[in-house]
């Protein structure tokens, strides 16, 4: 049985979307037909309720590509400045981008006012680096900004190995060595523990690149506090059943066929159970508003969902080891995490900054997560640690949307700056 799903899931999936292309563009045609002002059914509620079931279905059958930052011209200090997106770094499951700004504005403004180097280290957990364009948008004005871009597993040969923990600390600590001293660390979610790791290396080696700051938000440093839904499928089911039921084999045509992936249409899956009636409440608005014309609202569904059900595959080393290692034996809060048999100390850290980030209604890394990180890392003093619990939001409010802008990225902003 478990060879017949690690081997033909993934395939079934993926035929089954494959099939439904011609549908979907039948189905466009004709809420495209429906909608036309020459066809006298546009203008009647039978004609705008079928044509916006035809969207309804196109949406919710499209495989949805990687989507692009596709960031405006920025106004920093009042002035529009242009932002080109530039790969500066790869490696097989990686790329490091760089924001940079039309220096012509921005070269001024920047020899009046500091610009930290920031690396924004994106979460490796289904969804792409975009997901993150708010918290980029929002530290963009005042910092030079890079992010992690991980690579869609089912894309990466076999050819260039596994991929797991110990891989990705590395790729933590490569990138800050290319990007030299000075650099400040923002990890959102998933990356805290590997980030906090190597941060623990880097100082521990006085190596001349280690992170000036690090700042976590939402994220499981210490599982055990304020535990989850996810937290607690984590503890009751056995390491066995990840391996077994979430573990599956790209298939051709892909240029990854035959890795170990935990695919992108179960973490999805997995999303959207956590959070089912809101999500159902969504698609239901979502048609009533294409049925009244609704442009805005449209546009704003289409906007959100568009980033949400673009995923990626996850290494199967990288999410195993993830959930063996932080989720449940605790190895990073039981101070026992070994990088590649080095064990990593925390407590060696004495000279970064260290911010913790919480929501008050987080439904992924509870209350006390995130702050665990304070007790580890006992060797910072008191006057170099933050923390901070954002009223009123969940986990995506922690690095996203109007609370993020306004009362989060200047606390951040505060803090960087405090130990640039």
């Amino acid at each position: 049985m478990r060879f017949l799903l690690q081997n033909f899931l993934y395939a079934a999936v993926d035929t089954a979307k494959r099939s439904a292309q011609p549908m979907r563009a039948v189905a466009d045609f004709s809420a495209q037909a429906l909608r036309n002002p020459l066809n006298p059914w546009s203008q009647t509620y039978l004609g705008r309720t079928w044509a916006a079931a035809f969207d309804v279905f196109e949406s919710f059958t499209r495989n949805y590509k990687k989507p692009t930052f596709n960031l405006v011209p920025l106004k920093i200090y009042g002035q529009p400045v242009d932002v080109t997106e530039t790969v500066v770094w790869k490696a097989p499951f990686c790329e490091l981008l760089h924001f940079s700004k039309d220096m012509g504005v921005y070269s001024k403004l920047r020899a009046r006012f500091q610009h930290p180097k920031v690396l924004i280290v994106a979460p490796m957990s289904g969804h792409f680096a975009t997901l993150l364009r708010g918290t980029v948008e929002a530290m963009l004005p005042e910092h030079d900004v890079y992010i992690t871009d991980w690579i869609d597993a089912r894309d990466v040969s076999m050819k260039e190995g596994p991929f797991g923990l110990d891989d990705y600390i590395e790729y933590v600590m490569k990138m800050l060595r290319y990007l030299g001293p000075k650099t400040h660390i923002l990890a959102v979610c998933q990356p805290g523990p590997a980030c906090l790791a190597a941060a623990a290396l880097m100082h521990e080696a006085k190596d001349k690149a280690k992170p000036a700051s690090l700042t976590i938000m939402g994220s499981p440093i210490d599982a055990r506090r304020s535990p989850t839904v996810p937290n607690k499928l984590s503890e009751t089911r056995p390491y066995s059943w990840f391996e077994e039921k979430m573990i599956h084999k790209v298939p051709l045509p892909y240029a990854g066929h035959g890795r170990l992936v935990y695919p992108g249409f179960l973490q999805l899956t997995a999303f959207i159970n956590m959070n089912r009636e809101r999500h159902t409440n969504a698609q239901y608005d979502f048609f009533k508003d294409l049925v009244k014309g609704d442009g805005d609202n449209v546009q704003k569904h289409r906007t959100f969902y568009d980033e949400y059900l673009a995923v990626l595959d996850m290494p199967a080393e990288f999410y195993l080891e993830t959930v063996d290692k932080i989720f449940q034996r605790f190895e990073l809060a039981e101070n026992k995490l070994k990088y590649r048999g080095h064990l990593v100390k925390p407590a060696a850290i004495k000279d970064m900054g260290l911010m913790t980030v919480e929501g008050e209604n987080d439904d992924i890394s509870g209350i006390g997560q995130t702050q665990a990180a304070h007790d580890l890392c006992s060797g910072i003093p008191k006057a170099r640690k933050t923390d901070y619990i954002q009223p009123g939001v969940g986990h995506y409010g922690v690095f996203n949307g109007t609370r993020w802008r306004t009362e989060i990225q200047p606390r951040v902003r505060d803090f960087i700056r405090s130990n640039n």
